[in-house]
């Protein structure tokens, strides 16, 4: 396992995690480390030792989801300009593999096989997982590029922040 893997909370705080596309009030906006679907990013807790929403005093709790909702309006925005066959996005948080606090958002796709595409993307076969070719890579730079540019339009934007 790459370094940074094994604590990526702690790697955004120091600057090592390789996936982070901005840092928001509460949390780190990721991209995913897969991309089969393209755009699948993730909201990752600042608070280490924090595995579960309930962890979270209520303000707290409150700010961490207002950033879910962020990165899950960027990933909507950028996908949907990308892709004519965008559908929708979901969000998750689930924690039943990783100690941490983050959130899915996943863009769902009207290309995606008949038997997958009103399904929950966890039903999608293991290979689908561990493809190299859609693995997050320099093909994804792009796409990366975009979402963070959303992302940091949207946390910098007046109208959409919840301070002021």
């Amino acid at each position: 396992m790459t370094e940074w893997r094994a604590d990526r909370v702690r790697a955004a705080i120091d600057g090592r995690n390789p996936t982070v596309l901005a840092e928001l009030d509460s949390s780190f906006a990721v991209i995913g480390d897969v991309q089969f679907l393209p755009g699948y990013a993730l909201a990752l807790s600042k608070y280490p030792g924090i595995d579960r929403l309930s962890d979270l005093p209520r303000p707290e709790r409150v700010r961490y989801l207002a950033d879910v909702d962020l990165v899950a309006t960027a990933v909507e925005n950028v996908c949907s300009a990308r892709d004519s066959g965008y559908h929708r996005i979901n969000v998750e948080i689930l924690g039943n593999t990783d100690a941490f606090l983050h959130a899915h958002v996943w863009p769902r796709y009207e290309w995606e096989p008949a038997d997958l595409v009103g399904k929950p993307v966890w039903l999608y076969p293991a290979e689908r997982w561990r493809d190299p070719e859609t693995a997050l890579g320099t093909d994804h730079d792009e796409l990366r590029a975009d979402l963070t540019a959303e992302v940091v339009r949207l946390r910098d934007s007046v109208t959409f922040r919840t301070d002021g």
